[in-house]
């Protein structure tokens, strides 16, 4: 199975550009920018990288995000996840960042964004990966901080195609951020947002109904709602499901217990993506790899889940159609 899903052509659409960071990474720009970091050694941080609940994950994340202070910096990173991928099949990536964890901290709006979007562009010349980038808000701060945020990416629509909203999700419900969504809407960007990772059903009802999101990253908890769960089959809302970081965060106790076969079975709309691959023990194809065995290995579901993650990309008709069919291709041949 590993050689089927390393072959597979896929899309990665719930992915953290700022959790793709190697520790080894970390360090070396850690000391091209004079920072100490908290830990004697690559080992020593390797094993921080061990939590048990979303917070403890959030606490190191934003630790690691304080080495990143060039337009240098954010290329390399970025470029360093693109060199992964490139050996993984991947076509199309689709990927998140954090302006608010930047800015509150003295980097520029433009500098994140500009060595973000140069690598991406670099990387789909050089290894045919098409790519997108989306915005997202913070949701442990308030509304107010997310516009002005939104009012900095206005300028920058040639480069962000969307606006999602990450974080802490626990207290903070969608509804929090209905005004700043519909601005972001009326301003043309693709609208997704993470909800029933470790939030109620309710957070997935209230983003679709009032942020009226077009994916949903997680979706996780639809499975306790029969009538959401009916909706979003109807609708084929899209679940941008992250089975080693529900593992990883404690969401799913056991990877033989993960909803994916459950939510495949109902005919949701679902597909595999990597979350926060430096931190949560694998990329994408390690991802495919750890649900493969509760799919009973079956090539046929791998590969739907490969077709779902094309046909709910922010690309063209004509281009999500060609990229499937590369997905039939290699299904007629292996």
């Amino acid at each position: 199975m590993k050689k089927f899903i390393q072959g597979l052509p896929k899309a990665e659409l719930h992915l953290h550009i700022e959790g793709t960071f190697e520790p080894e990474l970390m360090f070396k720009l850690a000391e091209r920018n004079d920072i100490t970091l908290p830990y004697e050694s690559v080992e020593a941080l390797h094993k921080a990288y061990d939590f048990s609940q979303l917070q403890d994950f959030l606490d190191i994340y934003y630790q690691g995000m304080s080495v990143l202070r060039t337009e240098e910096d954010f290329y390399d990173l970025t470029w360093a996840y693109l060199e992964k991928v490139s050996k993984e099949s991947v076509r199309h990536v689709e990927i998140f960042y954090d302006p608010q964890g930047h800015v509150d901290r003295g980097v520029s709006f433009e500098t994140a964004l500009n060595g973000i979007h140069s690598a991406l562009v670099q990387g789909q010349k050089e290894f045919d990966i098409s790519f997108g980038i989306i915005m997202c808000f913070l949701r442990h701060l308030d509304e107010d901080a997310a516009f002005e945020t939104l009012e900095s990416a206005l300028a920058h629509k040639d480069k962000i195609i969307g606006v999602g909203l990450d974080s802490s999700e626990m207290g903070h419900p969608p509804s929090k951020f209905e005004r700043v969504f519909a601005k972001a809407r009326d301003e043309g960007f693709h609208i997704v947002a993470h909800a029933g990772e470790e939030g109620p059903p309710e957070y997935i009802i209230e983003a679709l109904d009032l942020l009226k999101v077009e994916r949903i990253d997680h979706g996780n908890t639809c499975l306790r709602d029969s009538a959401l769960v009916e909706r979003l089959v109807k609708e084929q809302v899209p679940l941008t499901v992250c089975p080693l970081s529900n593992t990883k965060l404690c969401v799913v106790d056991d990877m033989k217990n993960h909803p994916l076969p459950e939510m495949l079975k109902l005919g949701l709309k679902a597909m595999i993506n990597s979350d926060d691959p430096a931190y949560f023990g694998g990329y994408l194809n390690e991802n495919y790899e750890a649900v493969s065995g509760i799919l009973n290995n079956d090539k046929d579901a791998l590969a739907l889940l490969a077709r779902n993650s094309f046909t709910s990309a922010f690309l063209p008709q004509s281009e999500q159609d060609k990229l499937v069919a590369e997905v039939d291709r290699y299904m007629t041949n292996v």
